[in-house]
């Protein structure tokens, strides 16, 4: 038996997407500024390589940048951060709207916790793999 899954429209997704950007706590979205918030399709197989994806994994979201921990009294003058949240994958990954505005709050938490320059045991151990 497959798994059934649900296919939103880009507009209907991004909606979920600024629906979950909205229940963001103030202080959490302040430190977003310079964030750009983004949705593609699917990872391309160089980002797949550089965060080292495994066979089988399914990557949902993926930020780049420099962390807020990395940051010197030099950093400035350089392009937004970014997070990339993966409509299909995270589509396929569940079988209900629901589970897509749960995936897609998951996954944007995830990756501004590395924003904020949590590791991927620190944010597994908080809950958000």
């Amino acid at each position: 038996m497959t798994k059934r899954t649900v296919a939103l429209s880009r507009e209907e997704f991004c909606q979920l997407v600024a629906r979950a950007i909205d229940s963001l706590p103030p202080a959490v979205a302040e430190r977003l500024a310079n964030v750009e918030i983004v949705v593609e399709d699917r990872p391309t197989s160089e980002e797949l390589a550089m965060v080292e994806t495994d066979p089988g994994e399914t990557l949902f979201g993926l930020y780049t940048g420099v962390p807020l921990t990395k940051r010197s009294s030099s950093y400035g003058m350089v392009l937004p951060d970014k997070i990339t949240l993966y409509q299909r994958s995270i589509e396929e990954g569940c079988r209900t709207r629901e589970g897509i505005q749960a995936r897609i709050r998951t996954t944007l938490l995830h990756e501004i916790g590395h924003h904020f320059g949590l590791s991927e045991d620190e944010l597994e151990q908080a809950g958000y793999e």
